[in-house]
C-alpha cells in the first residue's frame, strides 16, 4: 500500500465521518445514510451488531481511501467490472477489488 493521506481513524462514528470528509468526501452522504440505518436497526433489534458491522465496513472502505494508489486501483477494478464485455472479465476485475478490500479489512482488524 502507498503512504496514507491520514492516520487510520478510530472505529467511532464521529472519527470515521471526519476521515470520510478528508479522503472520500463524495461518500459522505452514503456514510451518513448507512450510519443512520445501522442505528435504526440497532434500536429495532435491540442489538449493537448493526452498528459494529457498519463501523467495520466503513473502516475498511476508508482504509482503502486513505491510500491514494490503492483507492485508484480499487475504483478502477470496480469500474472495469461494471463495463466488462464478458462475465469472466467482470469476475477478474471483481477479484481484484475483493482482494484489495480483504487486505484493507485485515489491516483494520490487525490494529
Amino acid at each position: 500500500m502507498t503512504a496514507p493521506v491520514i492516520p487510520r481513524p478510530e472505529r467511532t462514528p464521529g472519527t470515521l465521518r471526519a476521515a470520510c470528509t478528508v479522503v472520500a468526501p463524495g461518500l459522505l452522504a452514503a456514510y451518513d445514510q448507512a450510519k443512520d440505518q445501522a442505528l435504526a436497526e440497532a434500536v429495532e433489534h435491540g442489538s449493537l451488531k448493526p452498528i459494529h458491522a457498519c463501523l467495520s465496513h466503513w473502516a475498511t472502505l476508508l482504509e482503502i481511501e486513505r491510500h491514494p494508489a490503492t483507492a485508484r486501483e480499487y475504483h478502477r477494478a470496480e469500474y472495469l467490472a461494471r463495463i466488462a464485455a464478458t462475465a469472466d472479465e467482470a469476475r477478474e476485475h471483481l477479484r481484484t477489488a475483493g482482494s484489495l478490500c480483504r487486505a484493507a479489512a485485515e489491516a483494520v482488524r490487525a490494529e
